[in-house]
């Protein structure tokens, strides 16, 4: 059997990809030849260079790859090109497109003696066997988008059924084969690449704004300010999305109408005017706004347009320095006052928005005690002259300082500050009758607690400030919490009314705290106030005491403990622990409690035998180690309960209630029943 001669797809779609502009004027990205001519052979050999392209992109060609219309084809990495296997017809033109990172292009291959199909897309075999059929398969066939594209079954013609749109679908990926009357595949599938032709059905768009561009005053001629650059969707390698710039209007159109200038290319857009006339202070309005036009196949009157609003703000850059309203400032304060007590006014052309405005102020001379600060009021810029260490008249009636202004930003090169960026202040101190001021404060002493009444503490002293002044001075208690003390309103000698008590609410952790008035004889008067602490030393004034009070113990309980007892004392040590516990031997039995130390402050109560239910008053005694020691006798009350089927029943009713002399003959009658 003879081999079938493999099938032929004819494609008369094209593209021609626009050329990349060179920024290197030494080398031109692209094919160095765009056209080339073949005779069509009797048939092309596989792996039979024939023809070598040469591409550049100017960089060195990193990662180049080629791609031809014809799947039968291909170009190798070093431009040749060659067949995948033998073909006898190929169409009349192929296309090779060359790409890189930086550049591409394409060559066109025009096939001399090729056969050209118009309208339509003709498959043919030469050696395809009787009554077989064609079948079209793929994207735009039999899958979405469906019935694009159709195959004269017996003809092998493949039609288009509705208009195509590039920009949706580009290339569509078919495959042919053929069949027998059974629909069985004889030969295929093979496949079948259709592109679609640009048209230029879409106009330029601006789709990144908006677009706001800075550029500083006094720039010079030539300066970028921005980049405006639209979108075309139709193919990029047509002349369809060939974008040409242009400014179509600016506003405002002073002082000159050409202020700027974009290039028709790239979309930069540059300063075109004098760095003179760029001057933000003389400007009408430092915002200009500018038409900017993007147009297709390359500016032509045919091609179709787009527009957008470019908006240039010229900044201010800081090439005025600030300068003071005046030369000298006047200020009075009264002394002992703190707060601002004069603003300084300031002048700047610069934009108030920026640094280039903002004032800083410094106090250069007239301050060594750090009694002024200065800031800056950020709304007006002024500057606020404030006293922060109040001042003394007796030192210092009068203080002169002088201040300098600056901007927050440098200045440009050529700009310096003056004389005008200098000021005195004069600050005249106003007297003020102050308050006496006693010394020391606070006054300290110790005492015993319960001194006499009548004791003397200590003299206070207290000086008036006003020393130019002759002034006299009296006392008072200003604050006494327990009512404790005296003052002497001339020569200000303080003694006791009453006992002082350590234990007093009044004192704190051994601490009492009055306060004192000095008034002075000025009109109006002046007050001063002294603290005085009062270090109480502890006296052994206070009986221990002993907690719990109530205890509970069962009638028949095994464990004999009743209780442990604590002791507590108000006073200090050595005027408290360690307490010595007794049982008051006058008035209870000895054979029937018992009273053990466990530490220096608790001890145990316990029974020497069971008791009947009943309610009992134990007598304790307690001790502390005070010198002299001081005693505190607190009855103990112990109820006796009954506890069965774990049920405790401590209710004294109709209980015997043992007062001192029946628990006495119960005692004797435990004795004898020994």
């Amino acid at each position: 059997m003879q081999p079938r001669t493999p099938l032929v797809l004819c494609v008369l779609l094209s593209q021609v990809l626009l050329l990349t502009s060179a920024e290197d004027l030494d080398c031109t990205p692209g094919f160095q030849q765009k056209v080339f001519h073949i005779n069509q052979p009797a048939e092309f050999i596989e792996d039979q260079s024939i023809l070598n392209l040469t591409f550049s992109d100017c960089k060195g060609n990193d990662k180049l790859r080629y791609e031809v219309s014809s799947p039968y084809f291909k170009v190798n990495s070093d431009g040749g090109l060659v067949a995948l296997r033998n073909i006898t017809a190929v169409g009349k033109t192929l296309f090779v497109h060359a790409r890189t990172p930086h550049a591409e292009d394409m060559a066109e291959l025009v096939i001399v003696g090729g056969r050209d199909i118009q309208g339509s897309l003709q498959v043919v075999d030469s050696d395809r066997p009787e009554r077989s059929k064609f079948r079209l398969t793929g994207k735009g066939v039999d899958q979405e988008p469906k019935g694009i594209f159709r195959i004269n079954e017996n003809t092998g013609s493949v039609s288009v059924t509705r208009t195509l749109d590039r920009e949706v679908i580009a290339v569509y990926q078919l495959f042919v084969e053929t069949t027998d009357v059974n629909g069985k595949t004889l030969e295929g599938p093979v496949p079948l690449e259709v592109i679609v032709i640009d048209q230029n059905d879409n106009r330029p768009i601006f789709r990144e704004g908006p677009y706001i561009g800075h550029v500083m005053e006094g720039s010079p001629t030539g300066t970028t300010v921005m980049r405006m650059t639209a979108f075309d969707a139709d193919d990029p390698a047509t002349d369809n999305a060939l974008l040409r710039y242009n400014i179509r209007q600016q506003t405002p159109d002073k002082p000159s109408p050409n202020m700027f200038y974009i290039d028709p290319e790239k979309g930069d857009i540059v300063t075109v005017v004098s760095p003179a006339l760029l001057d933000r202070e003389t400007l009408e309005n430092p915002k200009y706004e500018l038409i900017i036009e993007a147009q297709d196949m390359a500016g032509l009157d045919v091609g179709l347009t787009g527009t957008a609003t470019a908006t240039i703000m010229i900044d201010d850059k800081n090439d005025h320095s600030p300068k003071f309203t005046k030369k000298e400032f006047q200020a009075t304060v009264e002394e002992g006052a703190v707060g601002v007590i004069v603003n300084l006014t300031v002048e700047d052309k610069d934009d108030p928005t920026t640094g280039a405005w903002r004032a800083a102020y410094t106090i250069i001379n007239g301050n060594p005690g750090q009694s002024f600060e200065i800031h800056t009021n950020p709304q007006t810029n002024e500057g606020m002259l404030s006293v922060v260490k109040p001042l003394d008249y007796e030192i210092s009636a009068f203080h002169t300082l002088l201040i300098k202004v600056e901007n927050e930003d440098p200045l440009v090169p050529d700009v310096s500050y003056g004389p005008s960026s200098t000021a005195t202040v004069h600050i005249t101190v106003l007297d003020v009758n102050e308050g006496p001021v006693f010394y020391p404060d606070p006054m300290m002493v110790t005492r015993q607690e319960n001194i006499s009444v009548g004791s003397v503490l200590l003299t206070v002293n207290a000086t008036d400030p006003d020393s130019l002044q002759h002034q006299t001075i009296r006392y008072s208690v200003y604050k006494d919490p327990a009512g404790w003390l005296n003052i002497n309103p001339i020569n200000g000698t303080v003694d006791t009314t009453a006992v002082l008590d350590r234990e007093s609410p009044f004192v704190d952790n051994s601490v009492y705290t009055a306060l004192f008035l000095a008034i002075d004889s000025g009109n109006p008067p002046a007050t001063g106030t002294g603290t005085l602490l009062i270090t109480l030393e502890d006296v052994n004034d206070n009986a221990p005491f002993i907690y719990p009070t109530v205890a509970e113990v069962c009638d028949d309980a095994k464990n004999l403990s009743v209780v442990i007892l604590g002791a507590s004392d108000k006073d200090l040590h050595p005027n408290t622990d360690p307490f010595k516990f007794e049982i008051h031997k006058q008035a209870v039995p000895d054979k029937v409690w018992k009273i053990s130390k466990i530490n220096n402050t608790h001890a145990l109560v316990s029974l020497l035998q069971n008791l009947n239910k009943a309610n009992y008053n134990l007598p304790i005694m307690v001790t502390d180690s005070g010198k002299p020691p001081m005693t505190n006798i607190t009855d103990l009350r112990v109820q006796v309960c009954s506890c069965r089927n774990s049920k405790v029943d401590c209710n004294a009713a109709g209980a015997l209630r043992f007062s001192l002399p029946s628990l006495l003959l119960l005692s004797l009658f435990s004795l004898a029943c020994l």
